[in-house]
């Protein structure tokens, strides 16, 4: 029998344990690209209101936030929608939201403050806007809106931005044609349903679970908006980024719409500020990606988060943390 020297097995161990601690630094290494530290602390994320879809991505991204970094606290804070989510992002008072393109380019071009410090992360899903009416109203399109009490969405929100544009496009001031109530998606379902206005203007992801659910209860319609898609277009420089959209009919099963409804639809950019770490901005980046399908599952809209096209955050420049991904996982 031949038997190996000490030496050599106590040699052939230390290569074994060498060997190991190489494949370990390695998968160390994989799991955290460039040795970056593992990001902690805490960050707010500014969502919209609670039975918006806004704030229903953010829950969810939440949850995968808390399994990619685990040592970093997220907050959600519930907000108006689009123009106050860029006013705390710019203010410092977010660390990440979500806003339309077309707020971000007006908070640009009106010079708001901070509004210099705004970097994009990703673009994610495009918001589809909804004119919401009983099942047996009159109106067939944004003109016919004239004397009537139309939900136009709160100040600070994407919606009111939008709603206001569509009107004037249609020929009607919001402040003198229609009788303009100041409400968001979490209150205009019932307010509709109660008979205390007559319409109500909603821009979100399909299907918005707050006029799915109202669909169920209450028999409403949507009404087209395609016809005004191209003078909004040519209305000014954010009005640039509206495009032709399509509504399927099965969008809310329940409407009482008899075919697919033309309306016009506008991205959501994912938004943070010059100053948000590098390290971290990377990591939050990697997380919207890379949970696209599970947040999909609850949240229709964000299975149309694409890698392909998240890089344009146009009218922002990308962070410096969010163009680490993407150079990272470039083929």
């Amino acid at each position: 029998m031949h038997l190996v020297p000490p030496r050599v097995s106590r040699r052939r161990a230390l290569w074994g344990l060498a060997a190991l601690l190489a494949v370990a630094g390695l998968l160390v290494w994989w799991l955290r690209p460039f040795g970056a530290p593992e990001p902690s602390g805490s960050l707010t994320f500014s969502t919209g209101v609670r039975t918006g879809v806004y704030h229903r991505y953010g829950e969810l991204l939440e949850q995968a936030l808390a399994t990619d970094m685990p040592r970093v606290k997220v907050r959600l804070e519930p907000s108006e929608g689009s123009q106050q989510n860029l006013q705390r992002v710019a203010a410092g008072e977010a660390g990440f939201t979500i806003a339309t393109a077309d707020a971000v380019a007006k908070y640009r071009l009106d010079g708001k403050p901070g509004a210099e410090r705004l970097r994009g992360v990703a673009r994610l899903y495009d918001d589809y806007v909804q004119l919401v009416v009983p099942a047996g109203s009159p109106v067939q399109s944004a003109r016919d809106l004239k004397g009537k009490r139309v939900a136009v969405g709160q100040a600070g929100s994407g919606v009111r931005l939008i709603s206001d544009r569509l009107l004037a496009a249609a020929d009607l001031d919001p402040a003198r044609d229609i009788t303009p109530v100041s409400i968001g998606i979490d209150t205009m379902p019932a307010e509709l349903e109660a008979g205390r206005i007559d319409a109500f203007f909603w821009s979100g992801g399909l299907p918005t679970n707050a006029v799915r659910e109202l669909s169920e209860r209450y028999e409403i319609r949507l009404v087209q908006l395609g016809d005004l898609v191209e003078r909004l277009q040519g209305s000014g420089t954010p009005s640039r980024y509206y495009r032709a959209a399509v509504m399927p009919q099965d969008a809310y099963a329940r409407a009482r719409n008899t075919s697919a409804v033309a309306t016009l639809a506008v991205p959501n950019l994912l938004v943070t500020r010059d100053d948000s770490s590098p390290e971290l901005t990377e990591r939050f980046t990697r997380t919207v990606i890379s949970s696209r399908d599970r947040i999909g599952h609850e949240v229709h809209a964000a299975q149309l988060v694409d890698l392909r096209t998240a890089i344009y955050t146009d009218p922002l420049a990308l962070h410096e943390g969010a163009a680490r991904y993407y150079r990272s996982v470039k083929p």
